[in-house]
């Protein structure tokens, strides 16, 4: 099984990322989510991966870490009516800690808010992720060679992330809403970045 492919990223869309390694290209399907994260074309990085069999093809899913891979897994394996593409779909729109967050608290309205999710689904999700969720263990994230894309995407900037997503979800905002300009602000002000700065840059953006 390719659990990882580290290579040269030559070109990458909001869903797809191309890595050369050893003068072979491979396409690789990832999230919005691991999107945001990849460094410069050009650069060496480094994605978890999941290859997906069927009979006519053979599919490449990347995510900037292991418990991000592993939830995906969960999902496909676990969950009636989510395959790939949908699980992929979910990733896009939710962070790892927000997904785990609300599917912990029954939390159906948000992931309903998912593309292509119902609220049947979104209550699949929750009874039959509820017991596993958080067994993918801690975050660990080097989208980069040298570990700057991904450094610091640690259980520590996840709990950051998630406390900032809270505080502006009680000012008002959608939750999907806050987790999106949470995630942007956490990528310019980097991973030192405390709960307080993460919701003030977010305020202002």
């Amino acid at each position: 099984m390719i659990i990882s492919i580290q290579g040269t990223l030559t070109a990458a869309t909001p869903l797809h990322a191309i890595v050369e390694l050893n003068g072979f290209g491979y396409e690789v399907n990832i999230p919005v989510t691991t999107a945001e994260k990849l460094p410069a074309t050009g650069s060496t990085v480094k994605l978890h991966t999941l290859v997906i069999y069927r009979e006519d093809a053979q599919t490449l899913y990347g995510f900037a870490t292991p418990a991000e891979r592993d939830f995906f897994r969960l999902m496909i394996e676990h969950v009636t009516g989510v395959g790939p593409k949908m699980a992929l779909s979910i990733m896009s729109k939710l962070s790892l800690p927000l997904l785990e967050g609300a599917i912990r608290n029954g939390d159906i309205a948000t992931l309903a808010k998912c593309p292509g999710i119902g609220k049947k689904t979104a209550e699949r999700l929750v009874i039959e992720l509820r017991a596993k969720v958080g067994a993918t263990g801690p975050s660990e994230s080097v989208l980069s060679a040298g570990g700057s894309a991904g450094e610091g995407s640690t259980t520590s900037g996840d709990s950051r992330l998630r406390d900032a997503v809270l505080a502006l979800s009680a000012l008002g905002y959608k939750t999907a809403d806050a987790d999106e300009a949470v995630r942007r602000v956490m990528l310019i002000l980097g991973p030192k970045a405390t709960t307080e700065q993460l919701i003030k840059k977010a305020l202002g953006s």
